[in-house]
């Protein structure tokens, strides 16, 4: 047993609440108050805050923990495509055999000086014997060298995926870049297939990246059967000590084609389950492709890319009734919201043990009627939306939307007001931002609606500081099914963090700043700064 005193412990219970000391036993907070005696070992707290663990329950750990090995093509290091060529050429991956891929992530053209796409010509620069891959900032997209092209057996004759696009010269042959999460899979099947025990690696390495930013469990939105099964990448980065508990969402489309052997009332005990389906109606604000009712300014035939119909909707809906299962369902755009809520208001929830039946992902575009339709609906829903998109990509949201459309986005208090159950995620890495999924950005944009820039985005739909964490805690706990965590109370998990300053007392600029002196799960101290 072990007490932890003289801490600013914030419980999650509320927006306000506070203990000074806690009691751990076997794992488990038994007695958390501020005045607790014992003669067993003591852990002085130093009057510093402590928080729950971390809960980002809407990320692509998979694409992390190739992030962590591959080269950020983002400002302020990479601000056009030389400085992404010099940057890659100088990955520890270069230079090796032709089966090491040679990767990045994180480029936005409109940040880019040249302002266009990087080209299979560009990347050829980096190398043409060893393949290279680099992940636009939605993750949606991507750029490839010829080496890569020819490994996924791409030519001129290779036709474009469904709701994808290869990219062409105007003389018809490749030229590098992928349109969208198809034609980029085209490429992720084939980077994986050649390497299963690298990608275990590179999970298992993450997790201290995890660990640092405080994150103790995650939804993983991005689940494959295809080149291998998600679920056993991870159970087999699990076995080798990835810390991090986990919740996988498997992508529909797959789901479909091969059916899914696992479901969630099979594997609820333990650090793992199977947490749902993830369904994709439209792409992303930056790419242009998220599914709007009124076409981009730059282009009035350009409406976004719309990808799964109500019938797959409400195909999938069949499915996860059928086995318990949760539907996630990316929709960023007004048009793609629409199309979910059209499809789903009517429908009765159908899981009983905590969570919503459907989750809405990134919600980016709400209007006051969707607002509503979402109040009045018999379905329940979760809203799980992303602040550090309109933190970081600023510019790409003004710059393509019109000002009433960028008047709907993230509006956070208004989803609240809505009745849905809200939570805050980074879906990192797809943003061009060094940290993506540092949950302290997000707080802090969330609390002063502040972009990087010092831009003020709609500060009427600006939360508190104690909010804010709670829906990366304790409010997105029920979401994800992460029962024993998200607050710090009598008979749940000892998951907490410790921080070196305290976000309720610090200025909201400052927030961001906030470095994780400890993590600690299950009582046992998994990461301690500067050791």
């Amino acid at each position: 047993m072990t007490v932890f005193t003289n801490g600013r412990i914030f419980t999650g219970k509320s927006d306000h609440g506070f203990e000074s000391s806690m009691e751990v036993n076997d794992g488990k907070i038994s007695k958390i108050g501020n005045s607790i005696s014992t003669d067993q070992e003591v852990v002085d707290l130093h009057g510093k805050l402590v928080l729950p663990g971390i809960l980002d329950i809407h990320t692509h750990p998979k694409y992390i923990a190739d992030a962590l090995h591959g080269v950020a093509c983002t400002p302020p290091n990479v601000t056009s495509i030389q400085d992404m060529i010099q940057a890659l050429k100088h990955s520890a991956s270069a230079g090796k055999s032709a089966d090491v891929w040679i990767e990045g992530w994180g480029f936005d053209e409109t940040k880019l000086a040249e302002h266009r796409t990087p080209t299979v010509h560009d990347l050829d620069q980096v190398s043409t014997t060893q393949p290279v891959f680099v992940y636009r900032s939605d993750c949606h997209s991507s750029v490839v060298n010829s080496k890569a092209l020819e490994l996924a057996g791409i030519t001129s004759e290779t036709p474009n995926p469904e709701n994808g696009e290869i990219g062409k010269f105007e003389n018809g042959t490749p030229n590098g870049y992928l349109k969208e999460v198809p034609a980029t899979q085209l490429m992720i099947q084939v980077k994986s297939q050649q390497s299963y025990q690298t990608d275990v690696t590179n999970l298992l390495n993450s997790s201290s990246h995890y660990l640092e930013n405080g994150i103790i469990a995650i939804g993983e939105m991005m689940g494959r059967l295809k080149p291998y099964d998600s679920l056993n990448l991870y159970e087999d980065a699990i076995k080798k000590g990835f810390k991090p508990e986990a919740a996988i969402y498997y992508v529909w489309d797959e789901v479909k084609e091969n059916g899914l052997a696992h479901f969630a009332s099979e594997l609820e005990a333990g650090k793992l389950r199977i947490g749902g389906l993830k369904l994709f109606i439209d792409g992303s604000i930056s790419g242009e492709t998220a599914w709007v009712k009124k076409a981009y300014p730059s282009d009035p035939t350009n409406f976004g890319v719309a990808e799964a119909t109500t019938a797959d909707i409400l195909t999938a809906i069949d499915f996860a009734k059928a086995h318990q299962l949760q539907v996630a369902i990316h929709a960023m755009g007004d048009a793609a919201v629409q199309r979910v809520l059209d499809a789903t208001r009517s429908i009765t929830p159908w899981l009983k043990d905590g969570r919503p039946s459907v989750r809405i992902e990134h919600a980016t575009m709400l209007t006051d009627d969707m607002l509503d339709e979402i109040k009045t609906a018999e379905m329940n829903y979760a809203l799980v939306t992303q602040p550090i998109f309109y933190f970081a990509e600023y510019d790409s949201y003004r710059n393509f939307l019109s000002a009433e459309q960028f008047n709907e986005c993230y509006r956070i208090k208004s989803m609240v007001a809505s009745g849905a159950e809200v939570a805050l995620s980074s879906d990192a890495p797809c943003t061009p931002w060094e940290k993506p999924d540092s949950p302290f950005i997000a707080i802090q944009a969330a609390v002063n609606r502040k972009a990087s820039g010092g831009e003020l985005v709609k500060p009427e739909e600006a939360i508190s500081v104690g909010e804010a964490i709670r829906r990366y805690t304790s409010l997105a706990a029920p979401i994800a099914g992460f029962h024993e965590l998200g607050t710090l109370a009598p008979g749940k998990k000892a998951d907490f963090i410790v921080l070196d300053q305290d976000l309720f007392s610090v200025k909201p600029a400052e927030i961001g700043k906030t470095q994780v002196d400890q993590t600690w799960m299950d009582g046992q101290l998994v990461y301690s700064r500067g050791r």
